[in-house]
């Protein structure tokens, strides 16, 4: 879990931790990877992440949208939803 500073109206959280199975973390990496290289589509976790990549670069992109979909897969656990893009 990523530490929160908060002041204010501040709020940043610091960067994420290495807890947890390498494997799992290593696979959503390789998923935003390939959501950001390889596929042609256009979606809104694509375009989401592609102005990360702008702002940010292409590295923490990947790291902000396995993240990402790390959270979505939790919420999908959690409540048994269907995923919907």
């Amino acid at each position: 879990m990523p530490r929160r500073h908060q002041s204010g109206e501040l709020d940043w959280t610091g960067r994420i931790t290495k807890q947890g199975d390498s494997t799992v973390r290593k696979l959503l990496y390789e998923a935003a990877n390939s959501i950001l290289t390889r596929s042609r589509e256009t979606f809104a976790l694509k375009t989401w992440a592609m102005k990360i990549a702008k702002r940010r670069g292409l590295k923490k992109a990947r790291v902000a949208l396995a993240r990402r979909l790390a959270v979505i897969m939790h919420a999908i656990l959690r409540d048994g939803t269907l995923f919907q893009a």
